[in-house]
């Protein structure tokens, strides 16, 4: 009989175990009046059917990208040579022309043509167009410096001649087998050189070879952050809600099969119990959910601040069919509509609210700290993981610049004659949806898990 109970009481214990990873992952949410189960009927019901039908029109499945930038702050000693590490950049002709030929900020060909007439009408009518080397080099780096001032992260992958334009249906993220001391780096050098933390407080981790968190480690991390200003905590949990997110994403689409004939890829829910069950992450798995939720926020605020911007006429998802550019641009309004009846947004009035001098300090603090995260991307060794690590970051910097940036937003002017002081380029704006998408799915697919740990109780 005993080898029987052994076995009954393992079961107990699997069982418990698959319900771990949610228990702890509901109600509400910390820094703000949302709960977790709002946002799961919001988004799964209403907004990510609607987000992936926009996600696969070709304005936005296009995303220019450098893979070949070298690493700024480490040599990297080899890239992945797995294959499922591989990009497969697009072909001149697979891009749409209107893509290929637009502009920096090019709305639409109408606002093309206006630009050009503008620029020879000033020709034609100027007195002295003449500058010096000397202040023309002044005037371009005034205007660099306003341009990089609301930047969160690095933006010169759009005009550089090594970048390509990479199809994101065809190159979609999931787990490629990039994993080890290299990938670790990444990650460790993001938390630790980059999140205002002390390195006399240790991060809680998943216990692996590389360390081994203890209860005490776990206390002294949470005092400490406890103890930080609001926007630091925020600025800690994106990162933390991203890094769950991509984790996510890793999860549900795994290699489950690799013969010679066929390659399946699906839900592995061990893996995904491996970085989320409360036991098996010594209590974090549970802890970075909930920052994925709130990263959810965040960008759902964004997405819902912007609107002004996307609603004027001058504006154009242009890719030179006109028809398509304009039923997207009419289902890209609807959900951002849908974004700003969210009852339950976070309230970013709560960040930089104290003395004007310091707030602006904390703001500057937070903008560099996440523009050198977006450089850390270029060591990443696996292409496909650097595609999509670059994509996220960025379009979790252009929610940031959005948020920061109201005044300038509440400020658009209501004549396309005016140069708008708020502006973003196709990149940001491909970046940003994108994001948002990613996040968007690792909620969706949060309630499959939960479908599949049941089946398996």
């Amino acid at each position: 009989m005993k080898p029987v109970v052994t076995l009954l009481l393992l079961l107990l214990v699997s069982g418990s175990a698959k319900g771990r990873c949610f228990c702890q992952v509901t109600g509400d949410l910390d820094d703000c009046t949302c709960d977790v189960e709002t946002i799961d009927g919001f988004n799964n019901k209403q907004l990510f059917p609607e987000l992936q039908t926009l996600l696969e029109s070709d304005y936005f499945r296009f995303y220019k990208v450098n893979l070949d930038k070298p690493c700024p702050f480490w040599t990297v000693s080899s890239h992945c040579g797995l294959r499922d590490c591989a990009v497969k950049p697009c072909k001149p002709n697979e891009v749409p022309e209107g893509i290929r030929s637009a502009s920096h900020n090019k709305y639409s060909a109408e606002a093309n043509e206006q630009q050009v007439e503008c620029e020879q009408a000033g020709r034609l009518g100027a007195v002295d167009v003449s500058l010096s080397d000397e202040t023309r080099k002044a005037l371009l780096n005034w205007s660099r410096h306003d341009d990089e001032a609301e930047r969160f992260c690095v933006l010169e992958d759009e005009e550089s001649p090594d970048s390509q334009y990479v199809d994101l249906l065809l190159n979609p993220e999931r787990f490629t087998g990039y994993k080890g001391p290299e990938a670790w780096r990444i990650w460790n050098s993001i938390y630790e050189e980059n999140c205002f933390k002390p390195f006399t407080v240790r991060r809680p981790l998943v216990p692996n070879l590389y360390h081994s968190s203890s209860g005490g480690e776990a206390k002294t991390f949470y005092s400490w952050l406890q103890g930080q200003c609001v926007e630091k905590r925020a600025f800690y949990r994106l990162i933390s809600g991203l890094h769950a997110s991509i984790n996510i994403h890793l999860s549900a689409r795994y290699l489950l099969d690799d013969s010679w004939f066929n390659k399946k890829w699906g839900h592995n829910v061990t893996e995904f119990g491996r970085r989320f069950d409360s036991e098996l992450t010594a209590g974090e798995g549970p802890k970075r959910l909930r920052n994925l939720y709130f990263l959810y926020l965040i960008e759902l605020r964004a997405l819902a601040k912007a609107l002004p911007f996307f609603q004027q006429p001058s504006f154009q998802l242009y890719t030179g069919r006109a028809e398509e550019d304009q039923r997207h641009k009419e289902l890209l309004l609807n959900i951002l509509q849908q974004a700003k009846s969210f009852p339950l947004h976070f309230d970013e009035a709560s960040l930089f609210a104290g003395n004007e001098k310091e707030a602006a300090k904390l703001k500057e603090d937070i903008r560099l700290a996440f523009l050198n995260i977006s450089r850390i991307m270029d060591c990443v060794g696996c292409f496909k993981c650097r595609l999509w690590g670059k994509l996220q970051t960025q379009g979790l910097g252009t929610a940031l610049k959005i948020l920061f940036s109201e005044r300038q937003i509440e400020a658009l002017p209501s004549s396309s004659a005016q140069r708008p002081s708020f502006q973003l380029s196709r990149q940001e704006i491909v970046s940003l949806l994108n994001a948002f998408g990613r996040i968007s799915t690792s909620i969706r697919e949060l309630k499959n898990f939960r479908s599949l740990l049941a089946e398996e109780r």
